[in-house]
């Protein structure tokens, strides 16, 4: 393990039953399975923010999940970040991404938001875009429906099957992230697609 300094995860989507399950909420359905691997229940609010705290092998770890909208999801985190004394160094973002095909998983450590309005309000927040990125690639619409369509409806039949495979794909991801580090990570998943990546564990 790294050091043992508290460890912020976040995963970004829209609040509501509305939007369970829509494309741009894989950020929220990453970190719903990790609450219950790994037994940690988001029942505490701050901040516009649902969140758990615990141990993953003696490591401290927050998990959170904004209940803002997308686009506000910064000062929440911030907020959150601010209360509990960390850097954005100590903060792991999961969110979607348009720019990468669908069953691929890329990790920076910063960079700009990439249009992503949950992204662009955190750097805005934080005034710095050094923090880690879990980016889970959802693929841009292949008809004129339009982004902010795709992005809030849910997986197409034949994504879903694959949906397993992406939850646990970033699950691996952000448990090498704090325990190896960011640089492991992103070696571990640089150019493979999710399956391929997936240790074969299931939910």
């Amino acid at each position: 393990m790294l050091e043992d300094r508290t460890r912020l995860i976040v995963g970004l989507g829209n609040p509501g039953e509305k939007y369970q399950f829509t494309r741009h909420n894989i950020g929220f359905m990453v970190v719903d399975h990790l609450a219950q691997d790994w037994r940690l229940a988001l029942d505490k609010q701050k901040f516009d923010t649902a969140f758990g705290r615990g141990k993953v092998e003696n490591l401290p770890v927050i998990l959170a999940k904004p209940m803002t909208f997308m686009n506000r999801v910064g000062p929440a985190v911030r907020n959150l970040a601010h209360f509990f004394r960390l850097d954005t160094q100590d903060i792991t973002v999961i969110h979607d991404d348009l720019d990468l095909v669908f069953g691929t998983l890329k990790i920076k450590e910063k960079g700009g938001d990439g249009g992503h309005n949950g992204v662009k309000s955190l750097i805005a927040a934080f005034g710095t875009d050094a923090f880690t990125r879990i980016r889970i690639g959802i693929g841009r619409p292949q008809d004129e429906q339009g982004i902010t369509n795709y992005v809030l409806s849910k997986f197409d039949a034949k994504q879903e099957g694959l949906i397993q495979d992406i939850i646990m794909a970033g699950q691996d991801a952000v448990e090498i992230v704090l325990s190896k580090g960011v640089s492991e990570a992103m070696d571990r998943f640089h150019g493979k697609k999710i399956p391929e990546s997936n240790v074969g564990r299931k939910l």
